[in-house]
């Protein structure tokens, strides 16, 4: 069981400055368009303390050193594969040409996709990549957005059924022309497991990989959980609620990453598939569970079906939990946070 702990902590990055010796190595940089960071312990020695008493890590650790560059490497291969706006891109290479020919597209991208439309169902659709066949026309940092009557032409386009996946030749086809697909909803989750394999394959017990609102863990924090924190969605520096967390993986989706406020009204990235608008039922969801895949695109999935609907779902999936704050910035939370 999970247990939910308010407590007024600076971070989860900051805390862990108590283990602040040779053998926590850190590093965190940019990719998928957000910040990523990973740390993680290594047993084996890995530097000498000098007359001062303080680490000398000048020559650091030739192992450690490989992983993190092998965590970078994976993050930045994952982008170039996946990201709608680099155009050698597969995803790029989907959305120019699937609704016009079957595209055949990598083993590892097929399965993805395999892994959204299962998704897509469980929630009736709250959950839908093809919402970038009007996503892609919102434009935050400009603050622009399609008219009403843009989104209306479009929103036939938005329909997961009609994406025609063949697994026997590996190819992916549009059955509506005008239709994009994004996987900003699951692939930093994606992303964020595959690191975190590539680090438990390497014998590393204890890490922490995030990208943006996505976090997994790898064991504890060498004998304590790693307290992860939940954003306040109205509050920049301050964190609604800390979390203990062991080999779980969360994921917090907000209205206040990207958005625009126009005549009172807030305009996000996160897409109601069945308006073309951006959902409004909640602010922030935050989902816990083992899979960061699933964790990333649930936490989605929750925020456009909003409070009643979305721990309606969660609760029926035994394996994850939920964290939301409604639009007057309550917290509600799931069945097995309750217990």
């Amino acid at each position: 069981m999970i247990r939910v702990i308010k407590l007024s902590v600076t971070g989860l990055l900051l805390s862990l400055s108590f283990f602040a010796n040779a053998q926590w190595f850190t590093h965190s940089f940019e990719v998928m368009g957000t910040l990523s960071h990973v740390e993680f312990w290594l047993d084996e020695p890995t530097a000498s303390q000098n007359d001062s008493g303080s680490v000398d890590k000048t020559n650091g650790n030739e192992k450690a050193q490989a992983l993190i560059a092998q965590v970078e490497q994976e993050m930045f291969r994952i982008d170039q594969q996946m990201s709608p706006y680099k155009e050698q891109s597969e995803l790029s290479l989907i959305n120019r040409e699937a609704a016009n020919r079957a595209v055949t597209i990598s083993a590892e991208l097929f399965d993805l996709l395999i892994v959204a439309q299962h998704l897509s169902k469980i929630s009736d659709g709250a959950f839908d990549i093809t919402y970038a066949s009007i996503g892609y026309q919102y434009n935050y940092r400009d603050k622009k957005r399609p008219s009403q009557a843009v989104i209306s032409e479009a929103l036939p386009a938005i329909n997961y059924t009609a994406i025609t996946l063949q697994k026997e030749n590996s190819t992916v086809f549009f059955n509506h022309q005008g239709m994009k697909v994004d996987l900003g909803g699951i692939a930093k989750g994606y992303a964020v497991k595959r690191c975190l394999n590539l680090l438990k394959k390497a014998g590393v017990a204890h890490a922490l990989v995030s990208a943006g609102g996505d976090t997994g863990l790898l064991g504890d924090r060498h004998g304590r959980p790693w307290l992860v924190g939940v954003k306040h969605p109205r509050a920049e520096h301050k964190m609604a609620v800390h979390i203990p967390l062991e080999n779980e993986a969360i994921s917090t989706s907000g209205d206040y990453e990207r958005y625009f406020i126009e005549d009172g009204v807030r305009y996000h990235h996160i897409i109601n598939p069945k308006t073309g608008d951006s959902a409004r039922k909640v602010v922030s969801v935050s989902v816990i569970g083992k899979d960061p895949t699933y964790v990333d695109a649930l936490s989605t999935t929750v925020f456009v079906k909003g409070l009643a609907e979305g721990l309606a779902l969660i609760n029926k999936l035994p394996e994850y939990e939920a964290i939301i704050i409604d639009n007057q910035q309550r917290l509600h939370y799931s069945k097995g946070l309750l217990q």
